[in-house]
């Protein structure tokens, strides 16, 4: 797979947040392609000690398809 799409960034990071974090609800914000690597940014709710609180995210996927990176910081 040479070229991937800007969709399939899309949804690559949204399964691997869904495993991850354990959750249906992420709310991708943007996704932009920088150099050879697609970068998702958003956010996904996470339960600290039963209370909700909102976290956001950055995945970077490569061209394969491989998350190679994340990055998670509470709002």
């Amino acid at each position: 797979m040479n070229s991937m799409s800007k969709e399939l960034a899309h949804q690559i990071a949204v399964d691997f947040l869904k495993k991850k974090r354990n959750t249906e609800k992420i709310d991708v914000s943007e996704v932009e392609k920088e150099k050879e690597v697609w970068i998702i940014r958003g956010t996904c709710p996470i339960d600290l000690e039963g209370h909700p609180w909102a976290e956001k995210f950055k995945v970077i996927v490569d061209q394969k398809g491989k998350v190679i990176s994340t990055d998670f910081s509470l709002l």
